[in-house]
């Protein structure tokens, strides 16, 4: 018997005497269950969406690489019908399935270190030359709904929405706005991520980069992972102290690389004693010292 899936989504009402606000949380991967026959399905989801009752805005929280197409768009259309009004929050990333979803927004923000990516469907499959070129009709099928709800969100024009997914475009919070994907820019929200092994990890949730075929280069990357502001117990630092730590930070971060590409060359072979410091800590003080000094 399969283990039943847990719930990818989070609903919780938020009620005042002022407004009647619901929120929305979708973090992790987008997924349906009705495969295994569990419970975890879009019809679940809708119920939980109708529990909410009367409210007059929802405020959605997404953080999530994708998923399966068919609950993304079912959920994107629940969204979309909803009377309420959307307002779509992108809490670092919104991938794949996961962007079309924020389409439903009326207002998408995006803080300033978060991403988009867009890109055509995929999928794997088994079989015949006939069960692939249906395959293939069905992909493209699906396509064109995805192509249809980016028209509708951006107008923009379809031979360019085309040419955006067929590249697997990722979209900072500025690209996102200037196409029509996003439509405020919010200041930048403290993440915490990290790379690591070909994943990207942002507040807990690890987004494979291996199964996207375009993924942002190392530049890019380190955009996404930049925290907003360094605090210590509650007390944010001072603005000075803030861009020293960030310097000791890309510091490390340029160590940490050296380490890497010394430690793959290595020969494993040699006694522990007789290697090399993979390091020369002395030259990366040098270099600290130097960049304070500069910022003086």
């Amino acid at each position: 018997m399969p283990k039943k899936a847990k719930k990818f989504w989070q609903f919780r009402a938020k009620k005042d005497t002022v407004t009647d606000e619901g929120e929305l949380l979708l973090y992790g991967d987008i997924s349906s269950s009705s495969w295994w026959g569990d419970e975890v399905t879009p019809k679940a989801f809708k119920q939980d969406l109708d529990d909410l009752g009367d409210i007059s805005t929802l405020n959605i929280y997404i953080n999530s690489g994708g998923g399966d197409v068919f609950a993304g768009q079912a959920i994107y259309s629940m969204l979309k019908r909803h009377r309420a009004t959307k307002k779509v929050y992108i809490d670092g990333l919104a991938a794949s399935i996961a962007s079309v979803i924020a389409m439903a927004g009326d207002i998408v923000y995006m803080p300033q270190n978060a991403m988009m990516m867009i890109h055509k469907a995929w999928t794997f499959g088994i079989g015949n030359a006939n069960d692939f070129r249906k395959l293939a009709d069905d992909m493209d099928k699906i396509d064109e709904s995805i192509l249809a709800t980016y028209e509708t969100k951006t107008g923009l024009e379809k031979d360019r929405i085309i040419e955006l997914v067929s590249a697997e475009t990722w979209m900072t919070a500025e690209e996102a706005v200037a196409l029509g994907f996003a439509d405020q820019i919010e200041e930048t929200k403290q993440l915490a991520a990290s790379i690591a092994q070909g994943q990207l990890i942002i507040n807990g949730l690890a987004f494979d980069l291996s199964r996207y075929r375009n993924p942002p280069k190392a530049k890019e990357q380190k955009a996404i992972v930049k925290p907003a502001s360094v605090q210590n117990e509650g007390r944010t630092l001072s603005s000075a102290n803030e861009e020293r730590i960030r310097q000791a930070i890309a510091l490390l971060a340029e160590v940490l690389d050296q380490i890497g590409e010394n430690r793959s060359t290595e020969n494993t072979n040699t006694p522990l004693e007789n290697r090399h410091m993979p390091v020369n800590l002395f030259a990366a003080q040098i270099k600290i010292n130097r960049r304070r000094l500069a910022n003086v």
